[in-house]
């Protein structure tokens, strides 16, 4: 996913338009931008497929009716899934207030659709201007959502997300972890908590509600996100999707 082709040779640092939209469309195989970082922030959202957005300490993973927003100057590693549509909005620092930080935004169909239009719009005219005015009264408005999964750059911590993202349906245990990993089971559990700020249970399940928006959002139902994910029942993996976003798979679903 090179900004060269994607961006029609647009490079962020070289222009101080208050906002500009791109529509991009992934190649039927997974892309990437390398770590890169720009002077204007910038809000991906993903039309149709996901994206995955990493900073040094976190991973946010991107389902449709989301997006990931990553402040000016900060250095970022981006990958697309195949088939993908996402939508990149650069925006002017201090053109509008965003969040000091990386983050999930929940986006509402109404800002979805005017970052959507003003992706057609190249030159600058008065109806882009307002465009870009009625953009900046909703941001500010969208809510950030706990899609965050906190890593870091530890070999064994790389080797345990990197697996994990790509066998949910394989629920590995601490005590299977220590094993792969020629680790006693405390210092690895100690590892985690270092490293992440939260203990294995926790940290697994956090990507696992990643992984379950992913899913439901792909059209899959409850049960075979279930069984994707390696649950035993349906019942346990509905309340472990409460328990982190307050609400049944279902009605979140309703809620989008």
């Amino acid at each position: 996913m090179e900004q060269s082709l994607n961006l029609d040779g647009y490079h962020p640092d070289d222009h101080d338009d208050a906002a500009v939209s791109f529509h991009v469309r992934v190649t039927a195989h997974e892309q990437e931008i390398p770590l890169h970082h720009h002077r204007k922030g910038q809000l991906i959202l993903a039309l149709h497929g996901g994206i995955t957005c990493e900073v040094a300490d976190a991973m946010w993973m991107v389902p449709p009716q989301y997006a990931v927003w990553i402040p000016g100057a900060m250095p970022h590693h981006n990958r697309a899934t195949a088939h993908a549509r996402l939508c990149f909005l650069f925006i002017e620092p201090g053109a509008v207030a965003m969040p000091e930080q990386c983050c999930t935004l929940k986006v509402t169909p109404f800002v979805r659709e005017l970052i959507v239009k003003l992706a057609a719009y190249r030159e600058r005219s008065e109806r882009r201007d307002r465009l870009v005015q009625v953009l900046f009264d909703e941001l500010p408005d969208l809510p950030v959502e706990p899609l965050r999964l906190p890593v870091s750059a530890h070999p064994k911590i790389r080797t345990m997300v990197d697996f994990m993202a790509t066998h949910p349906q394989q629920n590995r245990t601490l005590t299977q972890w220590a094993t792969q990993l020629a680790m006693s089971e405390r210092n690895l559990s100690r590892l985690i908590v270092k490293e992440t700020g939260l203990n294995y249970r926790r940290w697994r399940q956090q990507l696992q509600l990643i992984q379950a928006l992913q899913m439901l959002v792909d059209g899959k139902n409850v049960q075979q996100v279930a069984q994707g994910l390696g649950y035993d029942s349906t019942t346990a993996f509905i309340t472990m999707f409460k328990k982190g976003l307050g609400q049944t798979p279902g009605r979140y679903l309703d809620a989008l």
